[in-house]
């Protein structure tokens, strides 16, 4: 039988560059879109408002040198507080103390009172790369050089890349400062694998993503989505979910006149299952009350947040 020994393949890997990295920020910083864009696909779902990412979502990237694992964290501020703000606060430190390289994504143009808290937070002797992220959304190109001179007064980082997710600016300059910075070894994954989260992790992030876009300002950040029911069968995904929100205002808010906005965030949710999964998607959504889950730690361990 042709093919490839264990010990042969063992030999053909053992050269590649293995670590780990922390991608960290304040929220809205670009951190979620960096890693999408790194992997080549949507992991972590994106919107302009805070809290977008709640999970540690680990992102795995492969190529003929290196096999880089990315852990995108929640977006780190100590503005609002709650019992789901503080356990995403405690994801970000934990995060710290077990990579190899630390990303620092500051978005170009503004450095906030978080972005020093984090600053502050950097592990010894763990190098740390800061990307600015969003260059092509500076007013003028000759804001970014006085920019990265504030930068470099901040901290002593190993490097300072520029990048743009959005124009694919900057993304091989930062794999090649990670892998300057990693160890020989053996991968941990085969070379396909993008992510160790499950299919049914992914089908309540991307519900939550469309009631982020959907909904106004106050409803998201009270909002979950737990999964009650996910099977398969001949390649046609079952999904029963339920959207979970803090106050009894939002339930109807959310189910709109006649249901239409819970059907619009159906929809949306379902057609980009279809693509995500590469198959067919039926999808059931209620939406429930549960009173200042938020603030509830017993709630917010339930929900997965711990």
């Amino acid at each position: 039988m042709s093919g490839i020994s264990v010990s042969d393949q063992e030999q053909q890997t053992s050269g590649l560059l293995i670590g780990s990295t922390a991608v960290i920020g304040v929220p809205n910083a670009g951190k979620s879109s960096l890693l999408n864009a790194l992997l080549g696909t949507k992991l972590s779902i994106v919107s302009r408002k805070a809290q977008t990412t709640r999970h540690k979502i680990l992102g795995v990237y492969s190529d003929e040198k290196s096999q880089i694992r990315f852990l995108d964290t929640p977006g780190f501020q100590l503005t609002y507080k709650s019992m789901l703000n503080s356990a995403m606060n405690r994801s970000v430190s934990s995060s710290l103390a077990e990579v190899d390289v630390v990303i620092l994504v500051l978005e170009a143009g503004l450095i906030q009172k978080d972005d020093l808290k984090l600053i502050e937070m950097f592990p010894e002797n763990v190098p740390v790369i800061c990307v600015i992220s969003k260059i092509d959304q500076l007013t003028s190109p000759n804001e970014l050089l006085p920019f990265i001179d504030r930068v470099k007064s901040l901290y002593e980082f190993s490097e300072i890349i520029p990048t743009s997710s959005r124009r694919v600016i900057g993304l091989d300059v930062l794999i090649g400062a990670i892998q300057s910075k990693l160890s020989k070894g053996q991968p941990i994954y085969e070379e396909d694998t993008l992510t160790d989260r499950p299919e049914r992790f992914f089908a309540a992030e991307i519900i939550r993503e469309k009631l982020f876009h959907l909904m106004g300002d106050e409803i998201p950040y009270g909002v979950t989505v737990e999964i009650e029911e996910f099977k398969i069968n001949k390649g046609l995904r079952s999904i029963n979910a339920t959207i979970v929100v803090a106050k009894d205002a939002h339930k109807g808010m959310i189910i709109g006149a006649q249901g239409s906005k819970l059907k619009t965030i159906g929809t949306k949710a379902r057609i980009e299952m279809e693509q995500f999964f590469d198959g067919k998607v039926f999808l059931k959504l209620w939406v429930k009350v549960k009173k200042g889950w938020v603030d509830d730690s017993q709630s917010v361990k339930y929900f997965g947040y711990e």
